[in-house]
């Protein structure tokens, strides 16, 4: 396989969609109900790119998946912390993908003095067809640790879910910070 990780541009947004509607339709990995449109997803990731990085994992051509951070809290204290979010079409799941997208996020994350990443994370109550612990164990052994858990919080498919957040320290916690540096500056 030839694999590239690559930034996102608004014209991967249908292929993108495409991978991100199957998470919408039939799991609970995402609480999102509605397939946003393709403008829409466009838009996302413009703005996304402004300040956070987000990249696409690419198999012999075709995009597989991908990833990217976003501002985890608006007030300014949090600036160095920001939610991550994955996503990678079923062919390409269990090959190391989700590893390589995390890994190229992170570093890039350490380029803008970013210290905390988050994730939210959909937890079933008990397994079923649409969530299972997967996505927990994944986190995991990317360095995440469970921080919090909503009890029941997000209701989908006439089921109710958990959401945990998970946490992972990347960065130093200087006084005073280090400057966050957007990543539309960044010279990469």
């Amino acid at each position: 396989m030839n694999i590239t990780i690559r930034t996102a541009s608004v014209k991967d947004a249908p292929k993108l969609l495409e991978i991100y509607e199957y998470y919408i339709k039939h799991t609970a990995i995402t609480f999102e109900f509605e397939v946003p449109t393709v403008a829409e997803f466009e838009q996302r990731i413009a703005t996304t790119l402004q300040n956070y990085p987000y990249f696409v994992a690419e198999v012999d051509g075709e995009i597989a998946g991908y990833v990217y951070a976003g501002r985890f809290r608006t007030r300014a204290a949090y600036d160095w912390c920001v939610e991550t979010s994955i996503y990678l079409s079923g062919k390409y799941q269990r090959l190391g993908l989700g590893r390589m997208l995390y890994e190229r996020l992170e570093e890039i994350l350490k380029m803008q003095n970013i210290t905390n990443l988050y994730a939210g994370v959909a937890d079933p109550v008990e397994e079923d067809e649409s969530l299972t612990r997967d996505s927990e164990r994944f986190h995991e052994a990317m360095g995440y640790r469970t921080v919090g858990r909503f009890q029941k919080s997000g209701s989908k498919f006439g089921r109710w879910y958990n959401l945990i957040i998970m946490e992972k320290i990347i960065g130093e916690h200087c006084c005073p910070p280090k400057e966050f540096i957007p990543f539309r500056d960044l010279k990469i």
